[in-house]
């Protein structure tokens, strides 16, 4: 995708949810459908068909669907200003730096930086984001997983939980991730070399430097909201975290 949309839920475009549909879909796609698989924007065009279907706007269906049954107080799409967020870092040399306003930090290695502006998740009118707009906390976030992790009710039936969490992407292989495939919203570990989760674990994380992971055979998920990207979310900090975890489990 152009420069101009790395920023997709991250920055402080003034855009309403339709007019970043139209901008998606004006950029060409990276291969042909079925032929490779690489992360992306999907889940911005998912947040949209979730409007469509609900028949009402996606901060309404998410507290509708998902907040409200799970009792999620601190989970949405924007925040008062007397909420206090953490304060957001990026890595840097010889130490991470301190981000403010409108922004940009590195991502992955390789990839252009991310386009981000600290003050969005204040902003009523930036469009709502379903890959990267939310807001919330730790305590949140694991609440979601561990009813996932059960089964799904009161908000997903047992079926469906289970198909997000089987290989939906075969054999193709996700950059980056040797072992891993993508399932519904998460990656799903195929072949446990190198880490010591079980095959069948989920795992994703965010760009300002949270991860989480569901080890299912171990009954077991753990949430890890740092406020360094990407270190939080790719660096040695989650590994060592994931590697002192099963060891205290052996």
């Amino acid at each position: 995708m152009s420069d101009g949309l790395d920023g997709a839920g991250l920055d402080g475009a003034a855009l309403t949810l339709d007019e970043n549909m139209r901008r998606l879909a004006s950029v060409p796609l990276l291969f042909e459908p079925g032929t490779a698989w690489t992360y992306s924007l999907s889940i911005d065009v998912l947040g949209a068909v979730v409007e469509r279907a609900a028949g009402q706007t996606l901060p309404a269906a998410v507290r509708d669907l998902l907040t409200e049954p799970q009792g999620l107080s601190h989970t949405g799409f924007s925040v008062t200003r007397s909420v206090r967020l953490a304060l957001a870092y990026a890595d840097a040399t010889p130490r991470p730096r301190r981000m403010s306003g409108a922004d940009h930090f590195p991502a992955v290695e390789g990839l252009a930086p991310l386009a981000a502006d600290l003050d969005r998740a204040y902003d009523d009118l930036a469009f709502p984001s379903g890959g990267g707009g939310m807001v919330g906390t730790a305590d949140d976030t694991l609440r979601v997983l561990e009813t996932l992790r059960r089964g799904g009710a009161p908000i997903l039936p047992d079926g469906l939980t289970a198909e997000m969490a089987r290989n939906q992407t075969g054999t193709l292989s996700m950059a980056d991730w040797p072992g891993w495939s993508y399932g519904l919203g998460f990656a799903m570990l195929r072949d446990a070399a190198g880490t010591p989760e079980t095959p069948g674990t989920w795992r994703w994380g965010g760009a300002y430097g949270h991860t989480w992971f569901v080890d299912p055979a171990k009954r077991l998920s753990v949430v890890a909201f740092t406020n360094t990207a990407s270190e939080g979310v790719s660096g040695r900090f989650p590994q060592d975290v994931t590697r002192a975890i099963y060891a205290a489990l052996s």
